[in-house]
């Protein structure tokens, strides 16, 4: 099955970064582009200032670095991509940029960094199997 567009939801886990060399190299053979995810934890609104204001630049500051090393991998192999961030529920944004972008695999670990070490398979990645309307490839 040749894909036309591939979700790629990273964080600063191992999983991640084995699913971005997987995810690379099914769009060079499909020549796919790539919408590389980044989805942080929503920042509670009752922090008040400058405590709410400090902890979304520290979100936003962590996504970049978490985007910036993922898409140097995609860079290097000349794959045409998308970078997002989004704050919220991690399953959910996942489906709802899935649908939005048109992607037809979604390519994500199998475990996450917040993950327990004894799980089989990360919860996020377990809610996003059950939801996502694309097939989802799970990577070790």
């Amino acid at each position: 099955m040749i894909f036309s567009k591939i979700l790629i939801p990273v964080d600063d886990s191992r999983h991640s970064d084995s699913a971005v060399n997987y995810g690379s190299s099914l769009a060079e053979l499909s020549e796919a582009k790539v919408v590389l995810l980044h989805c942080h934890r929503p920042v509670p609104t009752g922090l008040g200032e400058p405590n709410f204001q400090k902890a979304i630049d520290d979100a936003t500051r962590a996504s970049y670095a978490i985007i910036e090393k993922h898409s140097a991998v995609l860079k290097a192999k000349n794959i045409e991509f998308d970078e997002k961030i989004i704050g919220g529920s991690i399953a959910k944004v996942i489906k709802s940029v899935a649908e939005t972008e048109g992607c037809d695999l979604i390519v994500m670990g199998s475990k996450g960094k917040s993950d327990l070490e004894g799980l089989v398979v990360g919860s996020v990645t377990h809610k996003v199997l059950h939801i996502a309307s694309c097939p989802v490839l799970v990577i070790k």
